[in-house]
């Protein structure tokens, strides 16, 4: 799959990385950024196998439902049920401590439309788990991912997210008019 993945990555789409994918962190949030279109999904499966990495994520739980529900979990997915109020951040801190690896990929976005700001609950997994946060950019303009070295949330929530902004300044998603 590594090869298939490279040659559509590389020759078909014509896409470059930037940065290297950090294989030696276990453990990491990993925030994806522009979230715009369901292409990102299929990018991020794609990408994922060209680092030959093991990246997980959440969905919302109907995903994981007949008749694709299989093809999610293959995936790395994990269903999140968000209808009721479930204490997601503790939930996930525990996942993080009852594995050796895992990687969570999610949007801090939390939806493919324009959002004037991000959800936090991607930093506060990090900081309860004592994770890194990896910052990956879809910039279909550039046709590029980024990956930024693993960042460690410090206490000044506001700090840290003027390092994750500026990151993802000037990246463009599939429609441009919802990126960050």
């Amino acid at each position: 799959m590594h090869s298939v993945a490279k040659f559509i990555y590389f020759k078909v789409l014509k896409w470059s990385l930037v940065g290297d994918f950090p294989s030696h962190v276990k453990k990491c949030v990993i925030i994806v950024v522009p979230h715009t279109s369901w292409w990102d999904f299929l990018l991020g499966i794609l990408v994922r196998n060209v680092w030959k990495e093991e990246i997980n994520y959440i969905g919302k739980k109907s995903l994981f439902d007949s008749p694709f529900g299989w093809f999610f979990k293959w995936t790395g997915g994990t269903p999140i049920d968000r209808s009721k109020t479930n204490d997601t951040v503790s939930a996930i801190t525990k996942v993080f401590s009852e594995k050796d690896k895992f990687r969570l990929s999610l949007s801090p976005e939390g939806t493919r439309k324009k959002v004037s700001q991000w959800k936090t609950g991607f930093y506060f997994i990090a900081r309860a788990a004592k994770v890194p946060v990896v910052m990956v950019a879809f910039d279909y303009g550039k046709k590029q991912i980024k990956v930024s070295q693993p960042h460690s949330p410090t206490t000044d929530q506001e700090a840290d997210f003027k390092i994750y902004e500026a990151f993802f300044k000037g990246v463009n998603g599939k429609v441009a008019q919802n990126s960050f």
